[in-house]
């Protein structure tokens, strides 16, 4: 094999690994969230509200691992009166659109004072 020939083949080759470090660097990651059960734990997303179907019986519920979890059907959750965002960042989705555009930040405790009913809630997403 020739000097020229070896180096179009060293050059190919490289480009194509190149290339497939790419395409697996940039790949999108799976939604691992997850709901969780509470304990006594700080470090989870806590979302405390009340699923429609219960009217007006008030629950919590945890999650952990990054990705979005959107309530549907049966198990729509319904109002939120607070989040504990733990040792995570997160969204709420609500009125069609992930709310606040800044996310909340880790170890912060989030409210809606002018909605003492709690806020419409049907997701939550923890980065």
């Amino acid at each position: 094999m020739t000097r020229r020939a070896k180096q179009l083949v060293l050059s190919a080759l490289t480009s194509i690994v190149a290339a497939t470090s790419l395409a697996v660097a940039t790949a999108p990651q799976a939604s691992a969230i997850n709901e969780v059960t509470c304990g006594v734990r700080t470090d989870l997303a806590l979302v405390y509200g009340h699923k429609l179907s219960d009217g007006d019986v008030d629950s919590s519920w945890c999650y952990a691992n990054a990705g979005e979890f959107r309530w549907s059907g049966g198990y729509y959750l319904g109002w939120a009166h607070q989040i504990s965002t733990g040792n995570n960042v997160v969204q709420w989705h609500g009125d069609g659109r992930w709310q606040p555009d800044t996310p909340i930040g880790k170890w912060t405790i989030y409210t809606w004072p002018n909605y003492p009913g709690g806020i419409k809630i049907d997701g939550i997403k923890i980065f």
